[in-house]
Order: C-alpha cells, then sequence, then structure tokens
C-alpha cells in the first residue's frame, strides 16, 4: 500500500473518531491549525491552476475536507460545553476579532457568516449548475468538430481519442461540481446551527452547572462561541472561495494573475480618468483630499508609465518585424520561395475587398469553392487552388486573372450596381450605364438596386457583381483546364482509378504509355471542353490502342469515338434536331493530301490561300447557325477532323468540330451549308 494512501485513509478515519471520541484542547489546536492550512493550499491551487481539470479530484477533496472539519466543529462543541475551554485557536480567534467587544465580535462573525452563506455559496452553486447544463450541451458539437478535424487530416487518430477522453472529463468534473457545491451550502448551514447551540448550551450549562453569574457565562461562551464559529467558518470560506475560482475560469494560456493585472491595466486611458475622477473628488467635495488626490496622481502616472510601455513594445515589435522580414528576404533559401507561380491567380481592386471579406458580407471565397466543385462535377478534373489577393495597382473597381502569373482576362464592376442584360427578346430599353459582359463580351447595362425590380419584371437578365467575377473566372478555367492539368495532377487520376481498377492500370502504365502521354492525351479532350470524369473508359481506349500507335492525337481521336455518348450529349440535345454544317469531301481530301508526317507528330502543308478561302466559307456558313440561335458545329470524317480543328483554332476557337464516329446513333442532325474552297 503507497503512504499516501494510508495518509487519505487516517485523513478520513480521524473525521470519524473525532465525532465520537473527545480529544484534547492541545490536538484540537493542532489540527485546527492543520484544517486552516489545507484550506489554503486548495484556495492557492484554484487560484494558480491554468484550467479546472488541473485539479479534477476537487470534487472529492471538497467531501473530505467538509468532513473533517464537522468533525472538528463537533470536537470543539464537545470541550465548550464540558470544560469551558477550547484551546489557544479558538480563544484568540474569539478575542482578536471582537477587540475584546462582544457586540463588536459578534456582529462582525455574523457578517462573515452571511457573506458565505448568501454571497460565495450561493454564487459557486449556480455557476456550478450553469457550467454543468452548457458543459453537457455543448458536447455533442465538439464530438462533432473532432470527428471534422479526424476527417479532414487535421489531428491523428490518437489526438482525438485524447480530445475525447477531455471532453468526458469535462463533463464528469463539472456535473460532479454540480453535487459537491451543494455540501459547501450544508456545511455552512450547518456551522450557523452549531454556533448557536455553542452559545445557548454555553450560556445554560454556565449558568446551571458551573455557577456562573449571567454577565460572566454570557462574556466567556460568547468568545468562545465567536472562535468556534471563526475557526470553522474560514476554512470553510476558503475553500467555498475555492470552489468559485476554480467553476469561473476561462483561461487556460496564463495565470489569473498575469490576466487579471494585464485585463485591468493594461489601457492609459482608463487610468488617466480613473485618476482625474479621484482628483475631481478630492478636490470639489469633502471627501480627504490627501487620499484622493494621491490615488489621483498615482493613477495617472501609472497610466502615463503603461503607455510608454507600449509605446515602446510598438516600435519594438516594428523593428523586430523588419529585421524579421529583411532577415528572412537574405536568407538565401527564399529565393526560391519567389520563383514559384500559383497556377490560377483572381486579383482585384480595393474597391472589390468587400466581396471578398467574409467580414464585411463577401462570399466570393465561398463562390470560388463552388467554382471548383462545378468544374469537378462537369469537366471530371480537379481545379488547383486559386489565388485570391488584392492589388492596389489596379483601378479600384478592376479585376484581373492570371493562369501561371501571366493576366489572361480581366473585368471591371460597380460594387453597389447590377449587370442587366437583354437575353434578345426585350423591346423595352432601361437606363443605365452601358457595359459589356466580360465571361463573353455581350451588351449589357450597369443599374442600381432601385432598378433592379423593375428590370427582371421587363425580361431583362440582373447578376450582381460576385456572380459576374465568379462566371467570368468560371469560364476562364474552363478555356485553360488543359494547361493546369499537370503531370502529378494525371498520376493522382491513375491512382484514383486504380483503387478499383488494377489490372486496367497494370497494363496501361507504364508499360504501354508513360504519364505525359496520358496526359497529352486528357489535354487534348480538356481543350475542346470535352470531360475526362469516365477515366475508366478513357483507360480501357487507350490501352486497346496504344499498342498500335503512340500519337497522342491518333489516341484522341480514338479516345472521343468511344466517349461519343457523352459528346453526343453535350452538343446535340435529345429529341430535337441539331442544325450543322458539313464539309465538302474534296476539302476534307486536299486536307489529307497536306498531312505530312514527322517524328515530332503531323502538320498541315496547305497553301495559304486554299486556307484563307476555306476560312471564308467556314465563316459564311457558320454564321447561318449563329443567325438561328444556334452554336456553331461542323461534322467531318473521322479522320480529318483533328486536322480540320487544327487547321480552324487560330481563327475560330470557339468552333465545335466532331466527327460521324462521334455522334450517336438517336441523333438527329440537319445540313445547312458545306464548307467549300
Amino acid at each position: 500500500m503507497k503512504k499516501f494512501d494510508i495518509g487519505i485513509g487516517l485523513y478520513l478515519m480521524a473525521a470519524v473518531v473525532f465525532l465520537i471520541i473527545p480529544i484534547p484542547s492541545m490536538l484540537l489546536d493542532v489540527l485546527l491549525a492543520f484544517n486552516m492550512s489545507i484550506a489554503l493550499i486548495i484556495l492557492f491551487n484554484a487560484l494558480f491552476c491554468k484550467e479546472a481539470l488541473e485539479m479534477s479530484s476537487f470534487p472529492t477533496l471538497l467531501l473530505f475536507t467538509t468532513i473533517f472539519r464537522i468533525s472538528l466543529n463537533v470536537s470543539s462543541t464537545r470541550l465548550i460545553l464540558s470544560q469551558g475551554y477550547a484551546g489557544e485557536v479558538v480563544a484568540v480567534f474569539g478575542e482578536f476579532v471582537g477587540g475584546g467587544q462582544l457586540v463588536i465580535g459578534t456582529i462582525v462573525f455574523i457578517v462573515l457568516v452571511l457573506v458565505q452563506f448568501m454571497v460565495i455559496n450561493k454564487g459557486s452553486e449556480r455557476v456550478s449548475e450553469v457550467t454543468a447544463r452548457f458543459t453537457l450541451d455543448a458536447m455533442p458539437g465538439k464530438q462533432m468538430a473532432i470527428d471534422a478535424d479526424l476527417n479532414t487530416g487535421a489531428i491523428t487518430d490518437a489526438q482525438a481519442k485524447e480530445r475525447r477522453d477531455k471532453i468526458q472529463a469535462e463533463s464528469a468534473f463539472f456535473g460532479a461540481m454540480d453535487g459537491a457545491t451543494k455540501y459547501v451550502k450544508g456545511d455552512a448551514t450547518t456551522g450557523l446551527i452549531i454556533t448557536l447551540i455553542n452559545f445557548v448550551g454555553g450560556l445554560a450549562t454556565g449558568i446551571l452547572l458551573q455557577g456562573m453569574e449571567a454577565m460572566e457565562a454570557l462574556n466567556t461562551y460568547t468568545i468562545l462561541t465567536i472562535g468556534d464559529g471563526l475557526v470553522s467558518q474560514v476554512p470553510s470560506l476558503l475553500i467555498s472561495l475555492s470552489t468559485g475560482i476554480l467553476v469561473t475560469k476561462a483561461s487556460k494560456e496564463a495565470d489569473i494573475s498575469d490576466i487579471l493585472v494585464g485585463q485591468l491595466f493594461s489601457i492609459p486611458k482608463v487610468l488617466y480618468m480613473v485618476g482625474a475622477s479621484l482628483i475631481f473628488l478630492g478636490v470639489l467635495t469633502p471627501l480627504p483630499d490627501l487620499i484622493f488626490d494621491v490615488y489621483g496622481v498615482l493613477f495617472i502616472v501609472c497610466g502615463r508609465i503603461i503607455a510608454n510601455n507600449i509605446e515602446i513594445a510598438g516600435v519594438e515589435t516594428e523593428v523586430s518585424e523588419e529585421e524579421a522580414g529583411a532577415e528572412e528576404i537574405r536568407r538565401p533559401e527564399n529565393v526560391n520561395s519567389l520563383l514559384q507561380v500559383d497556377p490560377i491567380e483572381l486579383e482585384f481592386g480595393y474597391g472589390i475587398i468587400p466581396l471578398a471579406d467574409v467580414n464585411q458580407g463577401g462570399d466570393l471565397l465561398d463562390r470560388v469553392v463552388m467554382i471548383r466543385r462545378q468544374v469537378a462535377l462537369e469537366l471530371g478534373c480537379v481545379v488547383p487552388m486559386i489565388r485570391l489577393r488584392d492589388n492596389i495597382q489596379l483601378n479600384p473597381n478592376q479585376y484581373l486573372i492570371k493562369i501561371k502569373g501571366i493576366p489572361v482576362s480581366e473585368g471591371e464592376i460597380l460594387f453597389d450596381h447590377y449587370m442587366a442584360m437583354n437575353p434578345g427578346y426585350v423591346e423595352e430599353e432601361i437606363t443605365g450605364i452601358p457595359t459589356f459582359e466580360p465571361s463573353f463580351h455581350l451588351p449589357a447595362i450597369w443599374i442600381t438596386e432601385s432598378q433592379r425590380e423593375r428590370a427582371e419584371s421587363m425580361g431583362y437578365t440582373v447578376v450582381d457583381p460576385p456572380s459576374i467575377i465568379a462566371t467570368h473566372l468560371t469560364e476562364v478555367i474552363r478555356n485553360h483546364l488543359d494547361e493546369l492539368l499537370t503531370r502529378q495532377d494525371v498520376q493522382n487520376l491513375i491512382n484514383n482509378v486504380k483503387e478499383a481498377n488494377e489490372t486496367l492500370i497494370g497494363e496501361l502504365v507504364p508499360k504501354l504509355l508513360g504519364v505525359g502521354e496520358i496526359q497529352k492525351v486528357l489535354q487534348n479532350l480538356l481543350r475542346e471542353g470535352i470531360s475526362i470524369r469516365d477515366l475508366t473508359t478513357i483507360f480501357e481506349t487507350l490501352a486497346d490502342y496504344a499498342p498500335t500507335t503512340h500519337d497522342t492525337d491518333v489516341l484522341t481521336e480514338y479516345v472521343r469515338q468511344s466517349l461519343k455518348r457523352a459528346i453526343s450529349n453535350k452538343f446535340f440535345p435529345v429529341n430535337e434536331t441539331t442544325s450543322v454544317v458539313t464539309l465538302d469531301p474534296k476539302v476534307e481530301q486536299e486536307i489529307m493530301n497536306s498531312v505530312k508526317q514527322t517524328e515530332q507528330g503531323a502538320y498541315l502543308t496547305l497553301d495559304p490561300e486554299k486556307i484563307q478561302q476555306i476560312i471564308q466559307s467556314l465563316k459564311a456558313e457558320t454564321t447561318k447557325l449563329e443567325n438561328m440561335g444556334r452554336s456553331p458545329i461542323i461534322v467531318t470524317s473521322p479522320i480529318v477532323r483533328m486536322y480540320f480543328k487544327r487547321l480552324t483554332e487560330d481563327y475560330m476557337n470557339d468552333l465545335i468540330v466532331v466527327s460521324y464516329n462521334e455522334i450517336d446513333n438517336n441523333v438527329e442532325l440537319q445540313s445547312v451549308g458545306m464548307v467549300t474552297a
């Protein structure tokens, strides 16, 4: 058995024994001093521990000390009633507090009892009850937060278990404290009753049994009663105060002394105002001017000293930050960080900052997250992190979109306006500031908030500034997604497919194709807006045709044909006849005759004059589709498709070129023209 176990056992056993067996006054003095020291130890531990759980045994400790204190109270009562003397400690407390005056001593004792019973005990009980309730109510939320951190990888399993254990410990502790404070309240009530018994019983014993005069008995037993009450109530008061301190602890970062001093004496102007108020009271009222003026001057001087310290600390912090920044720049390895380029950047002027500032109600950050989700669902590719930063060199309402550090598009918005666009059938005009929609360069009008409802009722499409920026950013990402797809991204996609298709990936990579070759095929698909979500089909097709060719352009055509259902669904509406333009077979033959194959790939040697004729004919035919409100789609034979797309992309980048093999059987087409030369 440990020696501490023996000590605790003796402590509790002594409490039981003292309730039954009389003890001499000398031993009672020793035990009362010991009880006082235990109360002081508990008080200072409660004061300087950083969080309540550091004294998780406090509820049990509270019960132990309460029983021990009551046993000493019973022993002192037995001595008072039997001998009219309960030791030096009780006598000194009774005489010292009253200063020899029974009335004063009695009043002081009553005040102390009321303070403990009405203020500290009642307050500690209420705080413990509320804390226990809120701790229990907060448990589900804390558990969910731990699960969320664990799922995102912010913490490990061990850390999650540690946090859960701590939550359970807090719940058990505050629940126990809620019950333990009832002991404190009962202890105070019992002490008050015992004091009353000492007084009445002492008077009766002194007058009836010991033959004392009434005044002598009153004097003797009043002092003993007050002394005994104080000896028991002071430790009880200290432990009640410890209870209140423990359940009201709010900080876990520092000692309470640092917190209190830092929070009360950290604002110079507060001390100035207090000092001025005290001097005002000392000079203009009958209050003692010397005391109040001295205090006032003292607070003003303290405020000045604190203000100087704050200024010095601010200068030191600024200097240290500058030195740290300079040192950081001087470090040779930090030059490498300057070479890194963000894949996507959105820079904006200071007038657009509120749209990106969550504290000002801006939701641009949330929209950026939704853009990444939308593109991932639509095209099957993970968009890199989008960097948002303000740029004071831009106009206040201007924003700039960069891809790999190079500006690719820009726009300008009016923060407190809405953009109204005519969908084509609204005849009535609305007044506003003419502009162009930045994503598709369509004519639009800036209108005010008051005009919004009227514009919508007239049929205008009304868009708010965050939506304008988000739409513009989405289109830029779509148009440049092939550039943003890196080899590492492709490797991550391969790893995802490998989990469910290990045989396929084992056959394809790296035996038939390398990651770089697969990357080029996927980039070719993304460049023309074809989704790569169905990676299994894409990789199956590559595995089928890679043994015969490693030309990534040819492999892309095979993949497109295997994705014909997805391509048809994207460009050709179901149950609707789609108007398209076809390519003259003679032109197709001329294009194929001009294809030259090299080790670096195929290229066209078509005569420039012939190219211009083809482009002019193409523009004329696609204009017919645009006038009909249709997208410019041209259908070619499979072998010509990729060469014709390469021929036209410098002139009509938004032209949709599909081959007959990429069109599903149930699609209905209507040719409205043919491109000739």
